[in-house]
């Protein structure tokens, strides 16, 4: 059996973080999220895949090519038009002659999930992963009676039940058919939950199993929940690759790549990730749940709490960054300060929306810099290469290449 993976989109919601990448490339607990979806995959016994991309490819064609060092053979299908999934979906027929497993590769789910998908669609074929959410109008819904569904609506202001598609899907040959004679929906895409309807009014039946864990996000804010539940789970396991200089002191899950340095009197409170070839103090507190990638540089009195921070950014001392993402090749100056919390302690709104989240710093994306000293208020959104002057407070959502005096 093979999984298809579908990659091709940005995530539009996901905006300024998917200018350069799309959103299965973000990362949560050091890699990207559809890594995190490969390794439970592979953790089932499912070997070949064929991953469908289209918005910049070139990064996951980059970082995982066949795919031999993850013990997997990858097939990259490009869809040219991100026209939606069906779309997608339609370009593998000529690799598919068997049953298959199709996910998107934008949530993630454990093995014993994808497990349960794969075992009750055999002998019906045809199988959707669904989980009860408290806010389904946000995903697609679907209506049950018995083990069949019924209907499938996509992202509806008023739906008639709390279920949603999982987006884990057993599929066989028949599908293509239907694939083929969708048409555009209101968004101006051919959705596969529209093909998926065809084949349920035309009699075939679409079964349905329950799962229990699914990771998804929508907003940049959800990548720390993400993080979070990743950094709190089984799978981090502490591992030092690195350097460490005397009086370091580690406490809880820590993993420290290869080739980087830990400096005298830094204090990591795992669960912490660092990534290889970083330099990490002197004198800094790394707090729980922060993933910090490849190549950064974290320097002297900096503190950092709950937080991603990419590949290739320096943040080199007397700085404070708390409940924040910080995208690559980010440079904060001697003194910058994010806030994370409001006087009146209520959720921060960040981009006029509710983050539902008490503590939320900011979201800088990628070649922000800062000067000395500068303040980012909580809730701030800070677009592509955004320059932050000395002194300056920076608040709410900056457009790319913005100059804050």
């Amino acid at each position: 059996m093979k999984a298809v993976i579908l990659a091709a989109g940005e995530g539009k919601r996901m905006r300024p973080l998917t200018y350069v990448r799309p959103k299965v490339m973000l990362p949560i607990a050091g890699k990207p999220i559809i890594e995190h979806l490969i390794e439970e995959v592979k953790a089932v016994g499912i070997t070949g895949f064929i991953i469908v991309v289209g918005y910049h490819d070139e990064t996951i064609r980059g970082y995982f090519s066949n795919g031999a060092d993850w013990g997997i053979d990858i097939q990259y299908v490009t869809q040219k038009k991100q026209l939606g999934t069906a779309d997608a979906l339609l370009k593998v027929e000529n690799l598919i002659n068997d049953a298959f497993l199709m996910l998107n590769g934008d949530a993630i789910v454990n093995a014993i999930d994808i497990k349960r998908v794969v075992e009750a669609g055999k002998g019906v074929t045809i199988t959707l992963g669904v989980i009860d959410r408290e806010n389904p109008g946000e995903y697609g819904v679907v209506e049950i009676e018995g083990d069949r569904i019924v209907k499938i609506h996509e992202k509806m202001p008023r739906p008639p039940t709390n279920t949603i598609n999982a987006g884990v899907y057993l599929l066989n040959e028949s599908v293509f058919g239907a694939l083929k004679a969708t048409e555009r929906s209101k968004r101006g895409e051919f959705e596969l939950t529209d093909s998926l309807q065809l084949l349920i009014d035309s009699g075939e039946p679409v079964f349905w199993t329950r799962i229990e864990h699914w990771l998804d996000v929508s907003y940049p804010w959800d990548l720390l929940r993400a993080n979070e539940t990743m950094m709190e789970g089984e799978g981090i396991r502490p591992v030092i690759r690195g350097e460490l200089e005397d009086n370091v002191e580690l406490r809880g899950k820590v993993v420290v790549g290869e080739g980087t340095s830990i400096k005298c009197g830094t204090y990591i409170e795992g669960p912490v990730i660092i990534g290889p070839n970083c330099e990490i103090g002197p004198n800094c507190y790394i707090r729980a749940k922060t993933a910090i990638g490849k190549n950064c540089h974290i320097g002297n009195a900096v503190e950092i709490k709950n937080s991603i921070i990419m590949d290739n950014t320096k943040i080199p001392h007397l700085s404070y960054v708390g409940d924040s993402v910080i995208a690559s090749h980010c440079n904060l100056g001697a003194g910058t300060k994010i806030a994370n919390l409001r006087f009146d302690e209520a959720s921060v709104k960040a981009a006029g929306m509710d983050t539902g989240r008490r503590k939320f710093g900011a979201i800088l994306s990628d070649g922000v810099k800062t000067g000395i000293n500068a303040c980012i208020d909580a809730g701030t959104i800070i677009g592509n290469n955004t320059l932050i002057g000395p002194g300056a407070l920076a608040s709410g959502y900056i457009k790319e290449n913005s100059y804050i005096f």
